[in-house]
């Protein structure tokens, strides 16, 4: 794919955004920033459309080992050397981008913190905007919060020995930002993030040998992995930068990207560092690819374990592929949170926590993800005795995996109760994005918009399909799935819970969603317009 040229001035585009929420810093969208962000929607946004476009075309066709880059696979090379910040990964985090967790996620004793513009953050117009303000404070080490607007002194503020290293996940190819219209249409929210990051951040964090370092998800080819490296070779060429200097890990989340790990890290190899197993999205991608094919059908998502033979093969495959190309290959995320206040069931969540993190640690993971600080020691007990050196690319793994391991089928059964808390997990999550939280605590778990994604799929799946029982031998249909929606209005709103004043439009979309003859791509995308 050809790299983009900057336009003539004779040629601008006209870029016009929504008004700036109240409080908020005009700086962010700085007219400089904004030509900015202009000319990389003119570079790149018709390559963007096209690229989804292909996507539609192939959604539901059967994933395959692609002929005509066989040679891309069966040849020996090397991506580019991993920065020496960035060879030790042991323990990431992940979350939003609001200051406090911010703060708290840099001063933590984890070597990453990937700062979330896509799963973890509901994309808010006040959102989106606060969060570059917040990550521009950080980067220059000035980020404070106070949860009491009249205290004189910051509760929060950051380390000055702080050793977290940075990293930053735009929104997915397939996501608009539709506060900024650039020749009336609206643009991309991977191009907003990132380019918008990266002209306030990228000379400040690349003079110290810091950055940018960005997390890239939700990729399906490596058609999508060239696109992204035109966008960052040009981002690099615009502000001044050394090629190279913009590093990327990838998120293979998707079952179309499993089948292409070698092509995406050979299109990205002068700036790829890792693979990473985001493995929530990636079970919502097999239902999303595979659903149409007869008897295919997924249990409930607490039967769904790494050691299934589709999911521990697509981890193998990854480890195997990033070590051969000399990079670093991620686990994924424990979502369990810490529960102080019962100590048996706080006890049960370590336990798997712990036996999760040494699956990937023996398997050969360089390093795995949290989603609360108090499970960094955990995770980094168990991989500095696995792992005593940086990390363990050395490890090459000798495994022959095909397209029908990949593939291959997941039983298990569905229970009353798990049924009824799909339910309840999507009408929760739903509800508290529509209130502008991307990530909140649902019994003990920390969920964002991927977890809710398998959940609002599994019940389309489910209750599409004829002749499916519970294991109680109940018949699974749709007065199941109204029973559990009628159950939840009044028994959320007096919990309280996080947006119990979206309960109800959870529940419309929901059933929108499930009811639909055609699963939808993305719930984010009808949320969107809602939100």
């Amino acid at each position: 794919m050809p790299h983009a040229q900057k336009r003539p001035e004779t040629q601008k585009s006209q870029i016009q955004h929504a008004p700036l929420p109240a409080g908020l810093d005009g700086d962010v969208l700085s007219q400089q920033a904004l030509d900015f962000l202009a000319d990389l929607h003119a570079g790149f946004e018709q390559d963007r459309y096209d690229l989804l476009l292909e996507r539609g075309k192939r959604q539901g066709m059967r994933p395959q080992f692609i002929e005509d880059t066989a040679s891309i696979r069966q040849s020996s090379w090397k991506a580019a050397p991993i920065p020496e910040l960035l060879q030790d990964r042991r323990v990431e985090i992940t979350g939003p981008v609001d200051a406090k967790t911010v703060i708290n996620a840099l001063n933590s004793d984890a070597n990453v913190f990937m700062a979330d513009f896509e799963d973890s953050t509901a994309p808010t117009w006040a959102n989106v905007l606060s969060g570059q303000g917040v990550l521009r404070a950080a980067v220059r080490g000035e980020l404070t919060f106070s949860p009491e607007v009249s205290s004189e002194s910051p509760a929060y503020a950051l380390k000055r020995d702080r050793r977290t290293v940075l990293m930053v996940r735009p929104r997915g190819l397939h996501l608009d930002e539709k506060h900024v219209q650039v020749d009336g249409a609206p643009m991309s929210g991977l191009l907003f993030d990132l380019g918008l990051f990266a002209f306030h951040n990228a000379k400040d964090l690349a003079a110290r040998q810091h950055g940018p370092f960005f997390y890239i998800p939700k990729m399906q080819s490596y058609a999508e992995a060239q696109w992204v490296n035109g966008v960052l070779d040009y981002i690099e060429g615009a502000l001044g930068l050394p090629q190279g200097r913009l590093k990327v890990t990838v998120l293979i989340e998707t079952l179309p990207a499993a089948f292409q790990m070698d092509e995406i890290i050979f299109a990205l190899k002068s700036r790829v560092v890792g693979l990473n197993c985001g493995r929530w999205d990636y079970i919502f991608s097999a239902i999303k690819t595979l659903h149409r094919e007869p008897g295919f059908m997924l249990p409930e998502r607490g039967q769904i374990a790494m050691s299934k033979h589709f999911l521990n093969s697509y981890a193998r495959l990854l480890i195997q592929t990033c070590h051969k190309r000399g990079i670093l290959a991620m686990g994924g995320m424990a979502a369990q949170i810490p529960n102080k206040r019962d100590p048996e069931a706080n006890a049960a969540a370590f336990e798997k926590v712990r036996s999760d993190k040494q699956r990937e640690a023996d398997l050969g993971h360089d390093g795995t993800w949290v989603a609360h600080p108090g499970l960094i020691p955990l995770a980094r007990g168990i991989f500095d005795k696995a792992m005593p050196g940086p990390n363990q690319t050395a490890k090459q793994l000798d495994v022959r995996i095909g397209a029908d391991d990949l593939l291959k089928p997941c039983h298990g059964s569905i229970t009353a109760q798990g049924f009824n808390d799909t339910v309840e997990v999507c009408v929760r999550y739903l509800a508290a994005w529509l209130s502008g939280v991307g990530c909140v605590a649902i019994h003990g778990l920390m969920e964002d918009a991927a977890t809710a994604e398998i959940c609002r799929s599994q019940l389309w799946l489910w209750l599409h399909k004829k002749d499916l029982h519970l294991s109680d031998g109940t018949l699974l249909c749709w007065g199941l799935f109204d029973a559990a929606l009628l159950a939840l209005p009044n028994r959320l709103k007096q919990e309280a819970i996080v947006g119990h004043d979206k309960v109800d439009a959870a529940i419309a979309l929901l059933e929108t969603l499930v009811r639909s003859p055609e699963l939808a791509d993305f719930l984010t995308i009808p949320a969107y317009q809602q939100l």
